[in-house]
């Protein structure tokens, strides 16, 4: 765990340097080791945890969400690294482009400096930066694992506005109950993306449509077919077109 006495560390992973004629050179060096081991191949338990573990793996790294919870994690920045080692937690804050793999969702996510993503979200062609003087087209890939409840769930990430959608795909993620299928779509066409699609574990579909604008910021619907959704989890991907305006005159 840190120890006060040896401030000066790298500029990125924040790993203690040792400098010369120090005494105690274990200490600095087993720390670093201690935070090579929590950030190199990053796998994290979870995002969505806001209450502190009561009993927390060793070497465990959980995100922090906002409004985290318990002696250690009251008062830690949303997205800060919380990891646990011999009966401690150490707070560590992400630099922009680090990587983490999360368990509970099986995906990659990226900080960006702000907060994290979703790797997929990061797809990009050329940037807005790389091409100052130019217009920008993109593809994006914008996902979200969605908690079912109910006749129908909309996701909380939305078909952008002035996109042009190319598919929708999904995945069933955690066995959906309580209804027999579930359709894919949006408000006014229920199954756009696909009609009665699998319920169990691992059932997927692809659903490619002609190129479709939309014009307002548009939530994908699942609407649950023969009885209302009771519980399951499906992971839905929204592949599209994004457009920038030239830039502007100076």
């Amino acid at each position: 765990m840190p120890d006060p006495f040896f401030d000066d560390v790298t500029p990125r992973l924040g790993l203690p340097y040792v400098v010369a004629a120090q005494a105690q050179k274990h200490i600095p060096i087993n720390e670093s080791l201690a935070r090579l081991d929590g950030l190199v191949q990053l796998a994290v338990e979870s995002r969505v945890v806001s209450a502190q573990p009561v009993s927390p793996v060793a070497g465990g790294v959980w995100i922090l969400p906002g409004g985290a919870t318990g002696a250690a994690w009251t008062g830690q920045a949303a997205g800060t690294l919380m990891r646990f080692e011999a009966g401690a937690w150490e707070p560590l804050v992400p630099a922009e482009g680090v990587l983490a793999w999360l368990k509970d969702e099986n995906q990659m996510v990226a900080f960006d400096g702000a907060a994290w993503v979703p790797l997929s979200a990061t797809f990009r062609s050329l940037t807005a930066a790389q091409t100052p003087n130019l217009a920008n087209t993109r593809l994006e890939i914008l996902e979200q694992e969605v908690t079912l409840s109910g006749a129908s769930t909309a996701t909380g990430i939305a078909i952008p506005n002035r996109a042009i959608v190319l598919a929708v795909s999904t995945r069933t993620t955690v066995a959906v109950t309580g209804a027999t299928a579930y359709n894919c779509g949006v408000s006014g066409d229920a199954s756009k993306f696909g009609g009665s699609l699998g319920v169990a574990k691992n059932s997927s579909n692809i659903g490619v449509i002609g190129p479709t604008a939309y014009y307002a910021d548009t939530p994908v619907l699942l609407t649950a077919v023969g009885a209302n959704f009771t519980a399951g989890k499906v992971r839905v991907a929204i592949h599209l077109l994004r457009f920038d305006a030239p830039a502007a005159v100076a």
